[in-house]
C-alpha cells in the first residue's frame, strides 16, 4: 500500500487515509444501530472512493484498476441513499 501511495505523489496522506477506511468500516457497523452514523460513515466512505478514482484516473490508471474503488463507491453511495431518512 505504500508502494501505491508513492505512485500517486501522496505518501504523506496513506495513514490518514487507512484510518479513514476503518472508521468508515466501523461506522457502518454501529451505524446498523444507529442512522446518523450510517449516513456519516456511508457518505465519507463514498467521497473517499470517489477521491481515489479520481486520483487513478488523473495518474493515468486504466479504467479496469479503477474498477475496484468505484464499486465500493458506488456501493457506499447506495447505503447512503437508502439510510436517509424518508
Amino acid at each position: 500500500m505504500k508502494s501505491e501511495f508513492k505512485r500517486f505523489g501522496l505518501e504523506k496522506q496513506g495513514m490518514l487515509v487507512a484510518i479513514l477506511e476503518v472508521l468508515g468500516a466501523i461506522g457502518l457497523l454501529v451505524g446498523l444501530a444507529f442512522n446518523p452514523i450510517m449516513l456519516l460513515s456511508a457518505g465519507g466512505l463514498a467521497l473517499l472512493m470517489l477521491l481515489g478514482v479520481a486520483v487513478r484516473l488523473k495518474i493515468g490508471d486504466s479504467v479496469l484498476v479503477c474498477l475496484p474503488a468505484f464499486s465500493f463507491m458506488v456501493l457506499n453511495a447506495y447505503i447512503f441513499y437508502k439510510a436517509l431518512p424518508q
